[in-house]
């Protein structure tokens, strides 16, 4: 008795002994269930899931969007292996930390290799079984025939009368026609003991927008790779009358991409002829800015090829040997010669002097290692019209070579250029040189007009301007990839069009005779995911349905025909 009295008061409010012996019973089998081990191949295969869904994805090119980051942030050594090495001088405390981390290589890194080979295996473990799956519902019927099509958010009757002769077998094979017509895949069902039916669908090319989309951004991805390991860029400044052949030699400056070789380098050869610029002569406020650029070259494909006469411009490169070469840059090029202490050409040609100001202001730099019995530099200025104000300052006044005039200084010493060590040709060190001109010595600085010779201080030697040439600066990218990547850009952004604005749709209809002779249509349309126009289709399909039959708008069944959403108004009851 009081066992009985203890069990009752312990027991929860409302609860019977019968209720709890079922729980009881649950959680005895929970406890005592044993769940089975996953294993090795359970989770290889948990992970292959968890890599090949559309989250996954989305997270991954997110993810690659914010590694490719400090790419921009950081100097990268194969844009420009100096400049890295003389940031990690300058930042000696967390310069090699960078390195170690692989921020100076950003796009050939071991971590943003990673990130970009996963995304690529995400994309396409989601498109192969999309694909599948898509495949097997373009070749399966569609849908059965709902019940009650009242359910359906689009749905409407028609009365055909029995005037019109129209049986409901001949209604229904009317309707598959027209559905047919307007792209629809139909499949009639003419069922023992059921009113004839058919169901149609419509809209499958959605999906294959989306399949399109994500196939187009593996092609880009796998573009961008190949364009990255075999392609290369290059900098070359050319003066007038000079020809480029495509060496590793010829270039200024090389990027090659991960996996180049030297034998893709295609033999072709570009000379720069002449380059014109027009500059504007009739604006007040622009009056003396260059306004066109024109470069006449000559190329070959090969070395015996015919030569062939082209235009290089901005914007309008010129395409030799899967290679196009940008026109990027220009300037002037005093010709001068420079006669060492010994009285022999120590230099002689074209210089290029790099533009620092307005209307074609240029420094200037030479350096002569061959002049003996010392090294001879120079550095300056450039003038294309020299004016001099009264305090004895020269300015260019106009970029035209109306008065040209070259301004150096001249040093002597050892130029620090046989110990290997690269330098930059526009830059002069004269801290270890000893000034022979300058403005702030008695010798004055040198001051030239072409065809003029100066004669250097302390027997050193002479330099002459001889003229002025032009030069260009060209910009020369390989990228076998390019191609590619356009068309899989251009394929993704159709797909995508087609995935947004076409709507993948179901329609039913539904015929039966009344006792009368009366033909009772309905119908019911579906869309799979939203689609703010099947309203619309809803009403075109009915107009179809009455010119069919011949049936005034405002004819009979008009009332019970009005569509309306899923759960909205009352069901109809089956005819």
């Amino acid at each position: 008795m009081s066992e009985r009295v203890k069990s009752t008061k312990n027991r929860p409010a409302g609860e019977s002994p019968k209720d709890s012996a079922p729980k009881d019973a649950v959680k005895e089998a929970k406890a005592s269930a044993a769940l089975p081990d996953l294993g090795a191949g359970g989770m290889l295969r948990w992970a292959w899931t968890q890599l090949t869904s559309m989250r996954t994805a989305l997270f991954l090119l997110l993810l690659l969007a914010v590694a490719a980051v400090p790419g921009s942030l950081f100097p990268q050594r194969p844009a420009n292996p100096s400049v890295v090495t003389q940031y990690i001088k300058d930042n000696p405390d967390y310069g090699k930390i960078l390195d170690s981390l692989q921020l100076y290589d950003v796009y050939s890194s071991a971590w943003f290799s990673a990130i970009y080979i996963l995304l690529f295996v995400s994309l396409i473990g989601c498109v192969v079984p999309r694909a599948i799956a898509h495949y097997r519902a373009m070749r399966s019927e569609p849908p059965r025939t709902p019940k009650r099509l009242s359910r359906l958010p689009e749905y409407g009757t028609l009365v055909v009368p029995a005037e019109a002769g129209i049986p409901a077998s001949d209604a229904i094979e009317d309707a598959a026609a027209l559905l047919k017509k307007r792209g629809y895949r139909v499949e009639v069902r003419h069922d023992d003991g059921a009113r004839p039916s058919l169901g149609a669908e419509r809209g499958f090319l959605k999906e294959v927008g989306n399949l399109v989309f994500h196939t187009s951004l593996i092609g880009v991805l796998v573009s961008v790779a190949v364009g990255g390991l075999f392609g290369y860029s290059g900098q070359r400044i050319l003066v007038e009358g000079d020809t480029f052949v495509n060496t590793l030699v010829g270039y200024d400056q090389f990027n090659p991409g991960t996996n180049f070789q030297s034998s893709q380098l295609q033999p072709y050869s570009i000379q720069l002829d002449k380059f014109q610029i027009k500059f504007d002569r009739e604006s007040q406020g622009k009056f003396g800015q260059p306004i066109d650029f024109t470069a006449d070259v000559t190329t070959k494909e090969t070395p015996g090829a015919p030569a062939k006469k082209e235009v290089l411009k901005v914007n309008e490169p010129v395409t030799l040997g899967g290679t196009s070469i940008y026109l990027t840059g220009n300037g002037y090029a005093p010709v001068v010669t420079v006669r060492d202490g010994n009285g022999n050409v120590a230099m002689q040609g074209p210089v290029v002097a790099k533009l620092q100001g307005d209307n074609y202001y240029s420094s200037v730099v030479i350096k002569v290692p061959d002049a003996k019995p010392d090294q001879l530099g120079f550095a300056g200025f450039f003038l294309p019209t020299a004016f001099v104000t009264d305090e004895g300052i020269s300015f260019s006044g106009d970029p035209e070579l109306i008065n040209p005039q070259l301004s150096l200084n001249s040093y002597y010493g050892d130029l620090g250029l046989d110990t290997g060590a690269p330098q930059n040709v526009f830059e002069l060190d004269v801290k270890d040189l000893t000034p022979l001109n300058a403005r702030n010595l008695d010798t004055k600085g040198i001051t030239l007009a072409p065809g003029k010779t100066v004669t250097l201080p302390d027997g050193k030697g002479s330099i002459s301007f001889d003229g002025v040439k032009r030069y260009v600066g060209v910009d020369i990218h390989h990228n076998p990839g390019q191609l590619s990547a356009l068309i899989f850009a251009l394929l993704a952004v159709a797909g995508l069009v087609i995935s947004l604005y076409v709507n993948r749709r179901r329609v039913w209809v539904r015929t039966g005779s009344h006792e009368d002779g009366r033909t009772m249509v309905e119908y019911g349309l579906l869309a799979r995911g939203e689609d703010h126009r099947l309203a619309g289709e809803a009403a075109a399909i009915r107009g179809l349905l009455q010119r069919e039959w011949g049936l005034d708008a405002d004819g009979p069944g008009t009332p019970s025909s009005i569509s309306s959403p899923a759960g909205s108004a009352e069901p109809k009851k089956d005819r």
